[in-house]
């Protein structure tokens, strides 16, 4: 279900917090110290949220949930596939390999990402869900996109393709 391998003991019923320890407690074991440092990387991501939501003076948030945890992945994901394309440029292909190698322990978490064809679709899904009819409804679909599919497709990628349903469905009037 999310691209994580079941033999390491762990079910698709276990929540995004639980899944990361658990990888965590296995690195340990295997002393696999690259992957160790990742998934240490990812905890104090999620533990940073849990804090920020607590100061935020509601006391009824007890941590973030499976959304907001993959929301920090594919954060995480992005911020370390730039740093790699940074490091390429200047030369740096020890470093990018490294961010690279972050990435791949990352993205074991997430849910598979769409291809081309599943995200027009979920595109014109969407826009049929809002009733979007013009431009000036893309930040309802997009709401609507990041309800649905947070962790499945780069949103940034996304937002010129949903600019282009909408003006294609208002008959280019952009």
């Amino acid at each position: 279900m999310f691209g994580v391998p079941l033999s390491w003991g762990w079910t698709s019923q276990m929540d995004m917090r639980s899944r990361v320890n658990a990888a965590l407690k296995q690195a340990m074991k295997d002393k696999a110290a690259e992957r160790l440092s990742t998934l240490r990387l990812i905890n104090a991501a999620i533990k940073d949220r849990d804090i920020a939501a607590r100061a935020s003076d509601n006391e009824e948030v007890k941590g973030c949930g499976d959304a907001e945890v993959l929301e920090i992945l594919g954060k995480m994901t992005k911020q370390r596939k730039e740093s790699a394309r940074a490091y390429e440029e200047g030369g740096r292909l020890d470093l990018a390999e490294r961010e690279m190698q972050e990435v791949a322990v990352i993205e074991e978490f997430l849910p598979k990402q769409l291809d081309e064809d599943e995200t027009d679709a979920a595109i014109a899904k969407a826009i049929a869900a809002v009733g979007a009819e013009s431009i000036r409804d893309m930040g309802k679909v997009m709401g609507e996109l990041k309800t649905r599919y947070t962790g499945q497709m780069d949103f940034g990628r996304v937002g010129p393709m949903v600019k282009d349903q909408l003006c294609a469905a208002s008959n280019g009037d952009c």
